[in-house]
């Protein structure tokens, strides 16, 4: 049984916003994090994290007592915040004090200082939002359509230049992208009650062994866990 209290905010122009925390009385938990496509910033115990985008489960671990206010960017969207490309934070947790240098822990004190901490991270992250590329949406969806050849001629791009723009947006190649893209939308139909053959089917996959495999292989467990 999942301990923390977890609660996530629509927030728009990301892909949410969020809260975590533990009660002083529990033991340490450990959460296993499932790849998304997305990035995370997390404020926790007076510093901020930037983590994701990922390709396999990573455990994150809450401490008893310690709270959590955080943002997630929705796939591409994180890059022209953090100003680095989404493929040099792929698998990482990175400190943002790495990227921004002093101004994340001047926005660290800040967030640590309000009564409302995640409404002033959103806040703060608002003034450095800019407008997306219309190109990133458009390469998440032909992604998540189609094949990398199909989606590269659609786009008018090259195969080589696609993966280029794919890494620096989306932290994955298109082929990883899809993938990530498939299971998620597997696991949200799967979650909201659908028998896991026609999951298999309405998500793309060949069968449902396969489903199967791709969510072991990217979440390391059975999908009837993860439910």
């Amino acid at each position: 049984m999942n301990p923390t209290r977890y609660r996530e905010y629509r927030t728009p122009g990301l892909a949410c916003s969020w809260t975590a925390e533990l009660p002083p009385d529990a033991e340490p938990f450990v959460q296993r994090v499932l790849p998304d496509g997305c990035v995370d910033l997390i404020w926790a115990g007076g510093g901020i994290l930037v983590a994701g985008p990922d390709t396999g489960p990573m455990p994150a671990v809450m401490r008893p007592g310690e709270e959590i206010a955080a943002v997630r960017f929705a796939p591409g969207a994180a890059p022209p915040v953090l100003g680095v490309p989404a493929d040099a934070l792929r698998d990482a947790r990175v400190p943002l004090r790495e990227l921004w240098g002093g101004e994340a822990d001047r926005l660290a004190e800040a967030v640590a200082a309000a009564g409302d901490r995640r409404a002033a991270l959103v806040e703060a992250l608002r003034a450095r939002m800019r407008p997306a590329d219309p190109l990133v949406a458009a390469m998440a969806g032909r992604l998540a359509e189609g094949s990398v050849r199909e989606a590269a001629d659609e786009l008018g791009l090259g195969e080589r230049q696609l993966r280029r723009r794919s890494l620096a947006a989306f932290g994955y190649g298109p082929k990883t992208l899809q993938r990530v893209l498939r299971f998620q939308r597997a696991l949200g139909l799967a979650r909201a009650g659908r028998p896991l053959a026609e999951v298999a089917f309405a998500a793309g996959y060949a069968d449902q062994a396969h489903l199967a495999h791709e969510v072991r292989a990217l979440a390391g467990a059975p999908v009837r866990a993860l439910l």
